[in-house]
């Protein structure tokens, strides 16, 4: 009787040793993202994004099953504030990750830097945390927000556009983008116009706009801002007549809903949907499978950063307790991304080549994003400078 109840002890020590184990394997990721109002199709594009890697890898990264929870954050920074604290005081995550809009990003980034979580960005890229609030916990996968308006800068100076009309939503990121432009534009700017975040109807910016009669325009204007713009933008006979440059308005969230009617116009970005490199096409593949469309940036982004994490916790054999020896893993980026080679700055944001696409209709026959060229190489966003830890 002694010797079975030494082996019962025995078992439940086992059984009980292995259950902390197995809870202590568990990685815990809070995916922030804008999923319901205006940018709900870039956030869901996201988390959708995020969840293919994970299904792909059988629910684990890095060999460590991961805890997925996610939250809606409105597009209100507020709301964003709250989530993060569930994510941080109640749920006790590891990793923060996602975020859709700068001014959500702006508002949740001292509560992270407070709480010392490690951060990975999946999209918004805000130049304050690029430069004097830069962090050691931050690693952005996708881009800071400048880099997207840079590279149409200068593919506009490029195809000598005299003069450049500019469209974009009165917050962070708008106004980040306007100076991105305007940096790599040599020409003139014959218009500087803000709008309000979420505005749908164009019609008097669109009114201001044809009597400028610009060489040319620019917008950012994500999500169903884009879709209102751009069919308004046609609608005012305006499409073809006055070429369209863009950021994060023509992409896979929106082309869906614009089909034809944006059919020429331009876009500049790090990634698109025709790049060849395997990772990408694997992706691209498997996403169309499972949800049967083209994935936009946003759904690369968040790809691009599950591939990153799971990368960092192989290094790390799935441990995330010692910080400095996770980040450090992550700054290596030593992983084959859907973008090709890229590295991080010291603020943590990628060096990475940006490129400029035009819609078009792809081998398929669906309207998708046609890669024209790369006119920025190993591009270093303009604020890493002012990053001192």
């Amino acid at each position: 009787m002694a010797f079975c109840k030494t082996a019962l002890a025995a078992a439940l020590t086992l059984s009980l040793g292995l259950t902390a184990g197995s809870a202590l394997a568990e990685v815990k990721i809070g995916f922030l993202a804008t999923l319901s109002g205006a940018g709900a199709a870039l956030g869901q594009d996201m988390v959708d994004g995020f969840n293919l890697a994970l299904d792909q890898n059988g629910g684990k990264l890095g060999g460590q099953e991961i805890v997925f929870l996610k939250e809606d954050d409105q597009l209100k920074p507020d709301v964003g504030v709250q989530a993060v604290q569930k994510f941080l005081e109640k749920d006790k995550v590891d990793i923060v990750a996602g975020v859709t809009f700068s001014n959500v990003m702006m508002a949740i980034a001292k509560p992270l830097a407070d709480a010392g979580v490690t951060f990975v960005g999946s999209n918004a890229g805000p130049a304050p945390l690029a430069g004097k609030q830069c962090n050691p916990g931050f690693f952005f996968a996708s881009w800071q927000n400048d880099g997207q308006a840079e590279v149409m800068g200068q593919y506009a100076t490029d195809q000598q556009y005299k003069d450049v009309y500019l469209i974009t939503p009165n917050y962070q990121s708008g106004r980040d983008q306007v100076l991105g432009f305007k940096r790599f534009y040599k020409g003139k700017i014959s218009g500087e116009v803000y709008t309000q975040l979420g505005q749908q109807d164009y019609s008097a910016e669109l009114l201001a706009l044809q009597a400028a009669n610009p060489s040319a325009v620019w917008v950012f204007l994500p999500g169903g801002m884009g879709v209102n713009f751009v069919k308004q933008y046609k609608q005012f006979g305006l499409m073809g007549k006055i070429p369209l440059l863009s950021a994060s308005t023509v992409d896979g969230s929106t082309l869906p809903a614009l089909g034809n009617t944006a059919l020429g116009v331009k876009a500049g970005t790090f990634w698109g949907p025709d790049f060849t490199n395997a990772t990408s096409q694997q992706f691209v593949a498997a996403f169309e499978k499972k949800y049967n469309r083209i994935p936009s940036q946003y759904a690369a982004q968040a790809y691009d950063s599950a591939l990153l994490i799971d990368s960092a916790l192989k290094k790390t054999k799935g441990d995330v307790s010692d910080k400095k020896a996770f980040r450090d893993a992550l700054r290596a980026a030593d992983y084959q991304s859907l973008r090709g080679d890229y590295a991080f700055n010291v603020n943590g944001f990628p060096i990475e080549d940006f490129y400029v696409f035009e819609v078009a209709k792809n081998d398929k026959g669906q309207v998708s994003l046609k890669t024209l060229g790369k006119p920025l190489s190993k591009h270093s966003d303009a604020y890493f400078g002012q990053c001192k830890y």
